[in-house]
């Protein structure tokens, strides 16, 4: 296939994500299998109404092309992790409870990609991402706004299909941890769950799990207790812990009792404070970006080209190399270490000098900036761009799902009008469209 037929399905992505106005979202539909669904957990509100903006009204159109690079580069950043060489750099400078080795993989992987001039780059791993299966709901929620549309959509998802998919997920974790005992009780926990944002997700969970007759729990890291070489919340002993904490390591005092749980193999977690160090410590994108030390640790010379290629240089802030970081601060994006959800994140053309002070002290990774891409809407009768980053949610190196976050401001966010959580609808290789 030629470079001009290859690239016609991208012209296509391009087009539709510039053109094509249209809302795709049945919201009726939406709203009513939410509700259904959240009622269970005794959510009697709206979600579409306490959250208008979570849901993008329209799709996200990607190229089949940009799809299969990021296969590669997600199969090149599984294959590292499994390098003893890579494994030994970043395990050794992670606390204990990271350390110990652990069968079970972790759910709801998310590579984050910005479509840049020349293609995908990884900007960053996430190993507890939130929105998957928020994801699901809207996906099952699409319909065919126009002609050209109709020629990407396909057909719809099938629900039923996608929820025992998400379960026999938590199933193998449990089984790569216990073998043949059968998963009882899962614990969904975060701090003071009930006033995170996306606590609907955490009912929809416990819904989705009591549907397929594992018991389920919402808890906070205050509600846990050890007895009798077991976890419980209350009467209930836990036998898997879907991890939704921001306290990567259980670090905090609040973690302590799940800290020494997770050491000790007396639940099983997902995912694991061993996978996050692995894979999401923002630390390791200096790794991931640097061929020659890849090679280093021993990994094969195409692997580190691959993801030299697509991983923007990263390195640690320090008070030696502060000065050459700020002069050259309009082309960087600076991350705490041990950030999530955006926060502390900052573009460098939009730094002060008293947050660089901040930057300088300490925790942060400097990353070569990757601009993202851009949707046209219609929003309240006017033509807006937002922009959007491409979300792969995975499990055991394999993409599970296709999403994408539209936004305005530095960082992704799902509080933009007319933004949030959107459906991607792939685009054709060459000219089969």
């Amino acid at each position: 296939m030629t470079q001009s037929e290859n690239s016609i399905g991208e012209r296509l992505a391009v087009a539709l994500n510039r053109d094509c106005h249209c809302i795709s979202v049945d919201r009726k539909a939406l709203d009513a299998t939410l509700s259904s669904d959240l009622r269970s957990g005794g959510l009697t509100a709206g979600l579409l109404d306490t959250h208008n903006q979570l849901f993008a009204d329209s799709p996200v159109f990607l190229w089949q092309g940009h799809i299969r690079i990021m296969e590669k580069v997600i199969r090149a950043v599984e294959h590292v992790a499994g390098t003893p060489g890579y494994r030994d750099a970043v395990l050794r400078k992670a606390p204990v409870v990271a350390q110990k080795e652990r069968k079970s993989r972790g759910v709801f992987f998310a590579y984050d990609f910005h479509l840049g001039a020349n293609g995908p780059r990884l900007i960053e791993i996430n190993t507890n991402a939130g929105g998957a299966l928020l994801n699901h709901y809207l996906a099952a929620a699409q319909q065919a706004c126009c002609p050209e549309v109709i020629s990407v959509l396909g057909g719809q998802p099938d629900f039923a299909a996608v929820e025992t998919e998400l379960v026999d997920m938590f199933r193998a974790e449990w089984h790569l941890e216990r073998s043949t005992e059968p998963l009882g009780t899962v614990a969904i926990v975060d701090a003071r769950p009930a006033e995170q944002f996306l606590y609907p997700e955490f009912l929809l969970f416990q819904s989705l799990f009591e549907r397929h007759g594992i018991s389920a729990v919402i808890a906070d890291p205050h509600d846990f207790t050890i007895a009798g070489g077991a976890l419980w919340v209350g009467d209930r002993k836990i036998d898997l812990v879907y991890n939704r904490l921001t306290d990567f390591y259980f670090e905090s005092p609040e973690s302590a009792c799940l800290a020494e749980a997770c050491r000790d193999g007396l639940a099983v977690f997902t995912p694991s404070p061993h996978v996050y160090a692995l894979y999401a410590d923002k630390r390791n994108m200096v790794l991931l970006s640097d061929s020659l030390r890849l090679g280093e640790l021993g990994v094969d010379e195409e692997t580190a080209a691959t993801l030299s290629r697509h991983v923007p240089a990263t390195v640690i802030v320090t008070k030696d190399n502060a000065a050459e970081l700020w002069a050259g601060r309009k082309k960087l994006f600076f991350k705490p270490v041990s950030g999530f959800g955006s926060r502390g994140a900052y573009r460098g053309a939009k730094l002060t000098k008293r947050v660089w002070q901040e930057i300088v002290g300490g925790g942060y990774v400097a990353q070569a900036l990757v601009s993202p891409s851009e949707r046209q809407l219609v929003i309240d009768g006017e033509e807006r761009s937002l922009k959007l980053d491409i979300r792969c949610i995975t499990y055991r190196g394999r993409i599970q799902q296709l999403s994408a976050r539209l936004y305005q401001g530095q960082t992704t966010n799902l509080r933009t009008r007319g933004g949030g959580l959107a459906t991607v609808f792939p685009t054709p290789m060459g000219d089969c469209c």
